[in-house]
């Protein structure tokens, strides 16, 4: 019942993250307009950026991400048993099935991307397909499909969307400053305020907002853990395809990049994986993910 009760509340936090970056980008656009003067122009023009960056990314996105990382759709002619095995996991889901990628790449690693479980898709190296034992394999993606069921995909997403307009909303107020739009005629003690407000969001809300995307990250990382060893009912699967993660002297996928990082399984930069998790980190301790399985 604790898994059903987290998949709850990770979606009123949904609304929550949506409020909270909502009002960082009406200050960053407010801000920018008194300093140029006219706030309805700030506004409006964050309005604009938002939604059309909004628009692409919620279509458009998970499209980009799989072209980026070199992801190639698997036939059930050339991968009968990947295949077999997710519309196996879709069915005790209850989920449609999701498209299915592939990423010529020796190291251990997948990832589930797309809006909703009906536009969704998963993704795994060659190296999962070459090196993982079949109820290992299973494990890696009952949590991927967890992703999906758990609707982190689109959380995931949402919050990728939000932190690129926070970003480019500081950049250009930023750089207004640079180039001198602050040194305009005084606009009084209030103008002066949102200003300096829109002085101190452009400089701390990418640090922040950073943050609270990493954050959710390692928290969704153990509830798809969860959820995925409640979808295969073996947890040992999954348990031990995380152990042969964390020790492969090769984790590097070539294709990966920081901007779809948080989206595998398991770090897929980290050339020496560290033990001890900090604020930056993509993902939860991988040790601390085994022993919680285990203890299941």
């Amino acid at each position: 019942m604790a898994i059903y009760e987290e998949i709850s509340s990770n979606i009123r936090k949904s609304y929550l993250l949506l409020f909270f970056f909502f009002v960082i980008i009406v200050l960053l656009g407010y801000a920018l307009g008194t300093l140029y003067g006219n706030p309805s122009f700030g506004l409006t023009l964050a309005f604009i950026i938002s939604f059309f960056y909004t628009l692409f990314s919620y279509f458009a996105g998970d499209s980009v991400i799989l072209r980026m990382n070199g992801a190639q759709e698997a036939s059930k002619q050339h991968f009968p048993h990947l295949v077999n095995t997710v519309e196996g996991l879709a069915i005790a889901g209850g989920l449609p099935t999701p498209k299915i990628y592939v990423i010529d790449d020796t190291a251990i690693n997948a990832f589930a991307t797309g809006r909703d479980p009906k536009h969704a898709s998963i993704t795994v190296t060659t190296g999962c397909l070459q090196r993982l034992k079949r109820d290992e394999l299973e494990g890696v993606l009952g949590h991927e499909m967890s992703h999906i069921k758990n609707y982190d995909v689109r959380y995931m997403m949402l919050v990728v969307m939000l932190v690129g307009i926070t970003l480019l909303l500081s950049d250009i107020f930023l750089r207004s400053m640079w180039y001198g739009a602050g040194r305009r005629d005084s606009r009084g003690n209030a103008g002066a305020l949102f200003i300096v407000i829109g002085l101190v969001l452009a400089i701390l809300s990418p640090i922040v907002v950073r943050l609270v995307q990493l954050a959710i990250s390692r928290r969704r990382e153990f509830l798809a853990d969860a959820s995925g060893a409640l979808l295969t009912r073996y947890p040992s699967g999954l348990a031990n395809a995380l152990k042969k993660i964390r020790d492969d002297k090769e984790p590097l996928v070539e294709a990966a990049d920081r901007s779809s990082a948080h989206l595998y399984i398991e770090n897929p930069l980290a050339k020496v994986r560290e033990r001890r998790v900090n604020l930056w980190s993509t993902h939860p301790d991988i040790n601390e993910r085994i022993n919680r399985l285990e203890k299941m």
